[in-house]
């Protein structure tokens, strides 16, 4: 098996060579050869193939079919990403830019849609923004045993309106451990929303594991994934991520949508990034939530008035996203929408 490598492992000409490969795919999405690489660097075909041949050997670059030029690994471009790439920030007139085409709205539907669209069109693939349709603060959550892997979850909610869920189970289970699941998130979410205590509890039970148990740790997790409403999610710019000169692309375009429709991708999202304290990157296969289809995920949270977690927005497009331009977008993005909801809380 191939393991990534630490920062310090490539030299200089190494690292020239890799980042050179990797900006060419980000720009073109093509395999690159050594004859096309030694037209850039003061070195033969041949030395340029040894290094190239030394960085798939590291499994920091591939071979696509039988083309003689090679690509970026998931891995070679998460070494990308976390080692080599420069995010730095937005600069001055880029923020300037981005607030004079997002418009603060009343209606926040509206402003999340507005939010999608602006970063669908400045990343060149498909604007995400997704939000819980009503975290409501909770009275109670009990759990029912219905058969030896499957239980009935009960939310009862501070506005009365008993919502009732289905979740499996693992074997072993018993009611006595449904009941202690059922006091200790009762207990933590009394008069709290599953977005204002999902971090907090889950930084518990990861403490107390030992003490829990591992079946009692597993329902309480599930709980804790348990979300009020169906939730929302907004999709703009997906025909941007069509490339009609690739099938294989335009399959993983179409498992990709399967993906968006499937119903509990929402609370997924809301989950990855309720435990994020600023951007998230999955980079194709690491992707949690939509890793079956190859494409990579740029999330962050945003809150509301008062600082808790309300939803996510990001993009999602090919491993050739332009990471250095998406990634403080995205958070200055979230940001803005932050101050909004902010603004209508305040009235």
């Amino acid at each position: 098996m191939k393991t990534i490598v630490s920062y310090s492992t490539l030299d200089a000409r190494a690292r020239d060579i890799f980042r050179h490969i990797v900006e060419s795919y980000m720009e073109h999405g093509d395999p690159v050869g050594s004859r096309t690489l030694s037209r850039n660097f003061d070195l033969s075909p041949a030395t340029i193939r040894n290094v190239m041949a030394d960085l798939e050997d590291l499994g920091l670059l591939e071979a696509p079919h039988i083309s003689a030029g090679r690509l970026p690994s998931t891995q070679g471009l998460r070494y990308f990403v976390d080692g080599i790439l420069e995010k730095g920030s937005l600069s001055t007139a880029e923020k300037r830019a981005l607030e004079e085409e997002y418009k603060d709205s009343d209606s926040v539907p509206d402003m999340l849609d507005q939010a999608s669209r602006i970063l669908s069109g400045l990343s060149g693939s498909a604007g995400l923004v997704v939000a819980p349709k009503a975290d409501k603060s909770i009275r109670h959550i009990e759990f029912v045993m219905l058969q030896p892997t499957r239980a009935l979850v009960i939310i009862v909610p501070d506005d009365g309106m008993v919502e009732n869920r289905i979740m499996q189970v693992p074997s072993g289970i018993t009611p006595d451990i449904l009941k202690q699941a059922s006091n200790f998130l009762s207990e933590r979410l009394y008069g709290k929303t599953f977005g204002e205590m999902r971090k907090t509890i889950k930084e518990e039970i990861s403490l107390r594991r030992g003490e829990l148990g591992d079946l009692m740790t597993k329902i309480v997790e599930e709980g804790l994934a348990t979300q009020t409403g169906d939730g929302t999610l907004i999709v703009r710019g997906t025909s941007k991520l069509l490339d009609q000169g690739s099938i294989n692309n335009l399959d993983r375009v179409r498992l990709l949508m399967e993906q968006l429709e499937a119903k509990e991708t929402v609370s997924k999202l809301l989950d990855e990034a309720g435990q994020a304290d600023g951007v998230k990157i999955f980079i194709g296969a690491e992707n949690p939530v939509f890793g079956s289809s190859g494409h990579s995920l740029i999330i962050t949270p945003y809150t509301n008035g008062s600082g808790n977690f309300v939803g996510a927005i990001g993009v999602i497009g090919p491993t050739r996203l332009d990471y250095a331009k998406i990634i403080p977008s995205v958070s200055f993005m979230a940001e803005m929408i932050t101050r909004n909801i902010r603004k209508i809380s305040q009235g």
